[in-house]
Protein backbone atom coordinates (compact mmCIF):
# COMPACT_ATOMS: atom_id res chain seq x y z
CA UNK A 1 0.00 0.00 0.00
CA UNK A 2 1.38 3.60 -0.75
CA UNK A 3 2.52 5.69 1.88
CA UNK A 4 -0.40 8.77 2.64
CA UNK A 5 2.56 11.85 0.96
CA UNK A 6 2.49 9.85 -2.60
CA UNK A 7 -1.09 9.42 -2.51
CA UNK A 8 -0.96 13.21 -2.05
CA UNK A 9 1.46 15.20 -3.92
CA UNK A 10 1.02 18.60 -2.48
CA UNK A 11 1.82 16.58 1.30
CA UNK A 12 5.28 15.32 -0.07
CA UNK A 13 6.41 19.10 -1.61
CA UNK A 14 5.49 20.30 2.18
CA UNK A 15 7.70 17.40 3.30
CA UNK A 16 10.87 17.70 1.14
CA UNK A 17 10.78 21.59 1.72
CA UNK A 18 10.51 20.76 5.78
CA UNK A 19 13.41 18.23 5.56
CA UNK A 20 15.15 20.93 3.18
CA UNK A 21 15.06 23.53 5.57
CA UNK A 22 15.49 21.84 8.57
CA UNK A 23 18.66 20.38 7.08
CA UNK A 24 20.41 24.29 6.01
CA UNK A 25 19.30 25.03 9.60
CA UNK A 26 21.13 21.91 11.00
CA UNK A 27 24.46 22.98 8.55
CA UNK A 28 24.49 27.04 9.66
CA UNK A 29 24.35 25.93 12.72
CA UNK A 30 27.18 23.50 12.80
CA UNK A 31 29.77 25.75 11.05
CA UNK A 32 28.54 28.57 13.62
CA UNK A 33 27.12 30.77 10.74
CA UNK A 34 23.79 30.71 12.83
CA UNK A 35 24.23 32.47 16.47
CA UNK A 36 21.53 31.30 19.21
CA UNK A 37 22.98 34.11 21.48
CA UNK A 38 22.00 37.21 22.20
CA UNK A 39 24.63 39.64 20.25
CA UNK A 40 27.05 41.18 22.77
CA UNK A 41 28.05 45.04 22.27
CA UNK A 42 31.00 45.71 20.53
CA UNK A 43 33.89 47.01 22.69
CA UNK A 44 35.25 50.02 21.87
CA UNK A 45 38.44 50.33 21.02
CA UNK A 46 40.99 53.22 20.15
CA UNK A 47 41.77 53.95 16.72
CA UNK A 48 45.46 53.07 15.23
CA UNK A 49 46.36 56.17 13.91
CA UNK A 50 47.58 55.45 10.12
CA UNK A 51 51.45 55.45 9.85
CA UNK A 52 52.90 58.31 8.59
CA UNK A 53 55.16 58.19 5.61
CA UNK A 54 58.75 57.89 6.16
CA UNK A 55 60.94 61.28 4.40
CA UNK A 56 63.98 60.99 3.04
CA UNK A 57 66.14 63.44 2.47
CA UNK A 58 66.14 64.29 -1.36
CA UNK A 59 64.29 61.53 -2.31
CA UNK A 60 60.52 63.17 -3.59
CA UNK A 61 57.57 61.42 -1.97
CA UNK A 62 55.51 59.10 -3.72
CA UNK A 63 53.33 60.10 -6.80
CA UNK A 64 49.77 60.32 -6.63
CA UNK A 65 49.49 58.93 -9.89
CA UNK A 66 50.48 55.31 -11.51
CA UNK A 67 50.43 54.43 -15.28
CA UNK A 68 50.21 51.01 -16.19
CA UNK A 69 51.44 51.63 -19.44
CA UNK A 70 53.92 48.73 -20.88
CA UNK A 71 55.84 51.04 -23.80
CA UNK A 72 56.97 54.27 -23.73
CA UNK A 73 54.27 55.20 -26.82
CA UNK A 74 51.42 54.00 -24.36
CA UNK A 75 52.90 55.88 -22.21
CA UNK A 76 53.11 59.24 -24.11
CA UNK A 77 48.63 59.12 -23.67
CA UNK A 78 49.46 58.68 -20.49
CA UNK A 79 51.64 62.04 -19.96
CA UNK A 80 49.84 63.89 -22.43
CA UNK A 81 46.99 63.69 -20.56
CA UNK A 82 48.69 64.49 -17.16
CA UNK A 83 50.26 67.75 -18.67
CA UNK A 84 46.77 68.88 -20.26
CA UNK A 85 45.12 68.76 -17.17
CA UNK A 86 48.00 70.84 -15.76
CA UNK A 87 47.94 73.48 -18.26
CA UNK A 88 43.96 73.20 -18.99
CA UNK A 89 43.91 77.29 -19.78
CA UNK A 90 46.02 76.83 -22.01
CA UNK A 91 45.32 74.19 -24.35
CA UNK A 92 44.22 75.23 -27.58
CA UNK A 93 40.47 74.07 -28.66
CA UNK A 94 39.37 72.49 -31.83
CA UNK A 95 41.23 72.21 -34.82
CA UNK A 96 44.56 74.26 -35.47
CA UNK A 97 45.01 76.76 -38.20
CA UNK A 98 47.00 75.01 -40.99
CA UNK A 99 50.23 77.71 -40.31
CA UNK A 100 51.16 77.13 -36.67
CA UNK A 101 53.64 79.95 -35.07
CA UNK A 102 56.01 76.88 -33.45
CA UNK A 103 56.41 73.01 -33.35
CA UNK A 104 58.97 71.38 -31.42
CA UNK A 105 59.55 67.68 -30.67
CA UNK A 106 60.57 67.34 -27.45
CA UNK A 107 62.00 63.81 -25.30
CA UNK A 108 61.29 63.53 -21.80
CA UNK A 109 63.07 61.46 -19.34
CA UNK A 110 60.72 60.40 -16.36
CA UNK A 111 62.10 58.33 -13.19
CA UNK A 112 60.09 55.57 -11.22
CA UNK A 113 58.69 58.08 -9.17
CA UNK A 114 56.90 60.22 -12.26
CA UNK A 115 59.98 63.37 -11.86
CA UNK A 116 61.53 64.53 -14.77
CA UNK A 117 64.92 63.36 -15.00
CA UNK A 118 65.84 65.23 -18.27
CA UNK A 119 64.62 67.12 -21.51
CA UNK A 120 66.05 66.59 -24.93
CA UNK A 121 65.19 68.93 -28.16
CA UNK A 122 64.74 66.87 -31.54
CA UNK A 123 63.25 69.28 -33.59
CA UNK A 124 63.72 73.14 -31.62
CA UNK A 125 61.25 75.58 -32.38
CA UNK A 126 64.93 77.95 -32.55
CA UNK A 127 62.89 80.63 -34.37
CA UNK A 128 60.95 81.46 -30.84
CA UNK A 129 63.06 80.59 -27.63
CA UNK A 130 60.14 82.18 -25.30
CA UNK A 131 58.49 78.83 -27.04
CA UNK A 132 61.17 76.48 -25.82
CA UNK A 133 61.37 77.99 -22.86
CA UNK A 134 57.97 78.13 -22.38
CA UNK A 135 57.69 74.26 -23.04
CA UNK A 136 60.82 73.19 -21.49
CA UNK A 137 59.76 75.34 -17.79
CA UNK A 138 55.53 73.72 -18.69
CA UNK A 139 57.34 70.06 -18.71
CA UNK A 140 59.14 70.62 -15.30
CA UNK A 141 56.31 71.93 -13.66
CA UNK A 142 53.84 69.40 -14.33
CA UNK A 143 55.79 66.40 -12.32
CA UNK A 144 55.19 64.19 -10.43
CA UNK A 145 53.76 62.89 -13.84
CA UNK A 146 52.44 58.73 -13.96
CA UNK A 147 54.62 56.79 -12.50
CA UNK A 148 55.36 54.90 -14.98
CA UNK A 149 55.54 51.74 -12.76
CA UNK A 150 55.75 48.21 -15.29
CA UNK A 151 58.84 49.98 -17.11
CA UNK A 152 60.71 51.73 -13.97
CA UNK A 153 61.67 54.55 -16.25
CA UNK A 154 60.32 56.00 -19.53
CA UNK A 155 61.95 58.43 -22.15
CA UNK A 156 58.92 59.23 -24.29
CA UNK A 157 58.62 61.95 -27.38
CA UNK A 158 56.02 64.36 -27.97
CA UNK A 159 55.50 66.89 -30.51
CA UNK A 160 54.15 70.46 -29.40
CA UNK A 161 52.10 72.23 -31.85
CA UNK A 162 52.53 76.00 -30.49
CA UNK A 163 49.51 78.25 -32.01
CA UNK A 164 50.30 81.98 -31.85
CA UNK A 165 47.97 82.57 -29.02
CA UNK A 166 50.28 81.08 -26.71
CA UNK A 167 47.99 78.39 -26.44
CA UNK A 168 49.07 74.27 -27.55
CA UNK A 169 47.96 71.19 -28.33
CA UNK A 170 50.20 67.70 -28.08
CA UNK A 171 50.52 65.20 -30.81
CA UNK A 172 48.94 62.61 -29.14
CA UNK A 173 45.55 64.49 -28.08
CA UNK A 174 45.26 66.85 -31.22
CA UNK A 175 42.08 68.02 -32.30
CA UNK A 176 43.95 68.09 -35.81
CA UNK A 177 44.20 70.88 -38.37
CA UNK A 178 41.70 72.68 -40.65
Amino acid sequence: MPTPSLMNPAAHTRGLKTSLCLGLLALLSACGMLKTEPAKPPVAQAPTPPAAPVAVPGVPAQPAMVSQAPTPRDYRRDAASHLYSKNSNRIYTGKLPPLLYAVGVLQVDIDRLGQVTDIRWMRAPSHAPEVMADIERSVRAAAPYPAPVRMGKVTYTDTWLWHKSGRFQLDTLTEGQM
